[in-house]
This record gives structure tokens, sequence and C-alpha cells, in this order.
């Protein structure tokens, strides 16, 4: 079974860029999917999670309308205690990251404008946290 990577940003061009790198890299062994919101995030995440699909890893921006990035990912942990997140932004502040260091197990935090490489490279390396039974 495939499992779930989901990049949330309100800018379409970097959730573009992001599916693009992330297809290129794993788009034959999982599920990309976008959202422009952390309200969206959540619910594609429930949806996919009732299909019996796994969140693996979640990139999310910090400063979105809404709910904001931090918010989102602690949110997604608290449903999904497993998943690897990241936080790719160029304007979180530190308590943001702090607090998702603290309360979703912060996997990453990358700087825009990101290197593609050190993307995809903290992706496999969370990806190598799953326990074998569980298809990564």
């Amino acid at each position: 079974m495939k499992g779930i990577l989901l990049c949330v940003d309100d800018e379409m061009v970097v959730l573009v860029a992001l599916k693009e790198q992330l297809w290129n890299a794993f788009g034959d062994q999982h599920i990309i999917e976008v959202a422009q919101s952390g309200e969206e995030g959540l619910e594609i995440l429930d949806d996919l999670a009732g299909d019996g699909y796994m969140p693996l890893v979640i990139i999310s921006d910090w400063l979105m309308p809404g709910m904001k990035g931090d918010e989102f990912l602690i949110e997604a942990h608290k449903r999904f205690p497993c998943v690897i997140t990241v936080m790719l932004s160029g304007q979180a502040d530190e308590a943001s990251v702090r607090r998702v260091r603290q309360e979703a197990q912060l996997h990453e935090f990358i700087a825009k404008p990101w290197d593609g490489d050190a993307l995809i490279r903290c992706v496999r390396e969370g990806l190598a946290q799953f326990p074998a039974s569980i298809p990564t």
C-alpha cells in the first residue's frame, strides 16, 4: 500500500515545485498530495486515511491564512502520531518552530528558498524512520 506525502502552502507555485520534486523522487512509491491551507490538508489526510492510506510525511509552510503551519502540523500529529513533520518557511518565528518541535516532533525546519536535493534527503531520512512493516 502506498503512503501519503502531503505538501501544504498557500502559494500554488510552491506547491507545484514541491509536487514535481517529490514526484520525481517518490512518485511511483507514494501518493503525493497538495493543499493550500491547513484545513484543506487535514481534510485530505482524513479522507485518504479513511480509505486505508497512511500519512507518512507532511511538509508545511508556516505563514498561511487561517490555520498557521505550526497549528496544522500539531493537529496533524495528534491525528497521525507517526507522521514525519517538516516545516518549510521563509518567515517562521522561533517560538512557532520550537512549539512544533515539542508538540509535533518536528523532523526538520527548511528555509525558503529551499535546496531540492536537501528536501529529498530530508524526506528519505524521515521515511527511513518507519518500521519495515509500514510500506515506505
